[in-house]
């Protein structure tokens, strides 16, 4: 155990974590420079495309250090906000992380928030700069940052480049000599924690753990805390860039498990696996449920897709366990899934899959996130509002909750005027304000989750000029003053385009989506009123106008009520059309509504 050495690396989304990923599999020969690609931990084409880690991925390395072999477990973690969870599981796996900042781009508000998990899992921390090759690198005034934010010394903060390879040799030596190594009793009864799964069409689910205490054996019976389940474990071995199968993965040490399972919902990261003979006495602390953020229906564009789109969801939550859905119905849509997210990139990375993996084209929803609803008859008992359309009549209702979260602004001081102003806008409550540098601020807002989830990002990005790094936390729900908002096309709802919003936002957000809509729905025959509604009340109006044909053309001179006759005639033709005639609304209009700042 002693030889063992497990770390993760954190850092902001781009700050170059896979490129390092790649430098240490190289100077270990963990890979032969014919298997070496750029990113070659991600191997999802989704991940290479948008140099972006989705997933976590763990590796095992052989190191040579003063005539002493040691083996190194690196966890690549992925940088989005969306996935802090899965951070923050491999986080518990490591006894040490390497934090990397960017010597070009400073500290990040997602290296700050991943910082501190690791901080509250008492794990030793070496900081890096990474990207020293730059020309545009600031190395002397981004350490400073660094020394500020964690409090270690100049000489502990190690200049490395992920391109050229410049101090990786030096890297690799501190990591055996700062990073501890695993504690733990090898002969206590079995606990090992899992920190992720993956989905294998031809063995199952693959678990990935790390032992804490005593050890597991091929053909070993064992038992998952979460559920309660039993299975035998098929084989069990360490990871390389293909799977080592092992008799015993010793404790201490990082590990898979084929085990058989099919679903999903059985393995859950975060969980504790024991032995079925010698239990131990409770789970490794700190395993919570997934929660999902924000919700979206996804619906097939062609309705006898419904059971292909299920079949493709369920597959993909065997590889992604925080994807979550069940089977709702709209109509305007007909039969579709209600899906929970953990943001809006988790949200578009599924869509993509979807289409990528599985050929299915769907149609999204309008995002929200969740409400508790309470009714004047039982004030204390809340009722979970997922969809606009489950929404209490105003008539029996007491109030509505509404999720909060604490968000942390980095940005520029030259743009702390134009990020205040639209974090206000966006009904935000500043909290407290910082210069990490006289360059630098760091802005912390209160602010609602369903405000966030529209065109905030985009928003913050352009206003700062890409400079501004964003990251949040859930702080728990609060009492607001929400209304449901339907859109009216010709008179029939279109339920999928409903929305719970602020009572101040409603008729600027109402005008806004009907404009928008006139401009997306393509035009009929007939006029079509596009109308945006509290309830019974029309708070907003749009018209689009019917095409028309010329048919006066063919009157030359006469008499005027020749012309009259024949307009009268086109009125009434227009008037049946209007009563029988359905309009198709497109998937363009969906999706508008994201963006209706634009």
């Amino acid at each position: 155990m002693k030889n063992i050495r497990n770390f993760c690396i954190i850092a902001h989304i781009d700050h170059g974590k896979s490129t390092l990923a790649d430098r240490l599999l190289e100077y270990t020969n963990t890979v032969t420079q014919r298997e070496l690609q750029s990113q070659t931990l991600d191997d999802m084409d989704l991940e290479k495309e948008r140099g972006i880690t989705i997933k976590s991925h763990a590796i095992q390395m052989d190191y040579e250090y003063k005539g002493e072999k040691f083996i190194l477990n690196l966890i690549d973690t992925p940088g989005h906000v969306d996935f802090s969870y899965e951070v923050s599981r491999s986080i518990a796996a490591c006894e040490g992380a390497l934090l990397i900042v960017d010597a070009a781009q400073s500290i990040q508000a997602q290296t700050i928030s991943n910082l501190y998990l690791a901080l509250e899992n008492d794990l030793t921390i070496i900081p890096i700069l990474n990207k020293i090759d730059l020309p545009s690198a600031n190395p002397e005034e981004v350490t400073d940052e660094i020394m500020n934010l964690i409090g270690c010394e100049y000489e502990d903060v190690l200049r490395v480049s992920g391109k050229t390879g410049e101090g990786v040799h030096h890297l690799l030596e501190q990591i055996v000599e700062r990073i501890p190594a695993p504690v733990g009793d090898p002969n206590a009864p079995l606990q090992a924690l899992i920190f992720d799964s993956v989905y294998n069409p031809f063995r199952g689910i693959e678990a990935y753990f790390k032992v804490v205490n005593g050890s597991i054996s091929k053909n070993e019976k064992i038992k998952f805390f979460a559920t309660g389940k039993e299975y035998g474990a098929d084989e069990v071995g360490t990871l390389k860039l293909k799977q080592v199968p092992k008799k015993t993965v010793e404790c201490g040490d990082v590990g898979y498990l084929v085990s058989g399972i099919k679903d999903a919902r059985e393995v859950k990261v975060g969980d504790t696996i024991t032995s079925f003979e010698k239990p131990a006495t409770g789970p490794i602390e700190g395993f919570e449920e997934v929660k999902p953020m924000v919700f979206a229906g996804i619906y097939p564009i062609d309705s006898e897709d419904f059971e292909e789109l299920r079949f493709s969801l369920e597959k993909l939550r065997l590889n992604d366990a925080s994807l979550v859905f069940e089977p709702e119905s709209s109509a305007a849509l007909g039969f579709g899934f209600r899906c929970g997210f953990l943001g809006m990139l988790h949200m578009e990375i599924v869509q993509e899959r979807l289409d990528r993996e599985f050929n299915m084209n769907v149609i999204t929803t309008v995002p929200n996130v969740s409400y508790f609803g309470y009714s004047k008859k039982e004030p204390e008992v809340p009722i979970l509002i997922n969809n606009p359309s489950e929404m209490m009549d105003p008539s029996i209702m007491d109030r509505v909750e509404e999720p909060f979260i604490k968000a942390s602004i980095i940005t520029k001081s030259d743009f702390v005027g134009s990020v205040m102003t639209l974090c206000i806008e966006k009904r935000g409550e500043i909290v407290n304000q910082s210069y990490l540098t006289s360059e630098r601020v760091e802005l912390i807002f209160n602010m609602p989750l369903a405000e966030v989830v529209f065109d905030f990002y985009d928003r913050l990005k352009s206003i700062s000029k890409g400079y501004a790094s964003f990251d949040y936390h859930p702080i728990g729900f609060r009492a607001s003053k929400l209304v449901k908002m339907d859109i009216l096309i010709n008179g029939d709802m279109v339920d999928a385009l409903s929305s719970l919003i602020h009572d101040s936002n409603a008729y600027h957000i109402g005008k806004k989506m009907c404009e928008k809509l006139r401009e997306l729905i393509p035009r009929q025959q007939f006029d079509i009123a596009v109308q945006a509604a509290l309830g019974t009340k029309v708070i907003a109006r749009e018209t689009i106008k019917a095409l028309r044909k010329d048919v006066t053309a063919k009157c030359y001179g006469g008499d005027i009520s020749r012309k009259r006759k024949l307009l009268e005639k086109q009125k009434e033709g227009k008037k049946k059309m209007k009563q029988i005639g359905r309009v198709e609304v497109p998937q363009s209009a969906f999706m508008a509504v994201l963006k209706l700042n634009d």
